[in-house]
């Protein structure tokens, strides 16, 4: 879903860029970012951890309550996407054949949200916690959001 930005983007991400935030303390969302990571052809999402406080502003921005961190968050050149619709635009920067997941964009909103949100609520029980934030490869370390 498209979120209304609310106020002038945060200064941890510039209008040309495109932030992907996700749970630093999933194990789940921790691999998605690794996936992320291999299949961004183009190096081009930026990525930080919803629990930062770069992660906090860019929630904060998009509407979104910061301690409520059950939902992955892309904001695209300063507008801010949710739920399955983050999760379906960062796939159009990836290369092929990984960039096909999009044509989950067949199903209706509510039933990929519906979907999204049981997984999301879920993920703890489902995949397990973290007790360690992840820590990026040196060479990844400029892809990732400071603060």
């Amino acid at each position: 879903m498209r979120c209304e930005p609310r106020g002038p983007l945060p200064d941890v991400l510039d209008p040309s860029e495109v932030a992907l935030l996700f749970d630093a303390e999933c194990v789940v969302c921790s691999a998605w970012v690794h996936f992320v990571l291999k299949w961004d052809a183009r190096a081009t999402l930026r990525i930080g951890a919803v629990q930062s406080e770069a992660g906090r502003a860019l929630l904060e921005y998009a509407g979104l309550d910061p301690d409520d961190v059950d939902t992955m968050l892309l904001v695209e050149r300063g507008v801010p996407w949710a739920k399955s619709d983050a999760f379906l635009r960062a796939c159009r920067y990836f290369r092929y054949p990984m960039r096909l997941a999009r044509i989950a964009y067949v199903l209706p909103r509510f039933l990929r949200d519906w979907l999204y949100d049981r997984v999301a609520k879920n993920r703890y029980t489902l995949f397990g916690k973290k007790e360690l934030c992840l820590i990026p490869d040196p060479s990844a370390r400029a892809r990732f959001l400071e603060g």
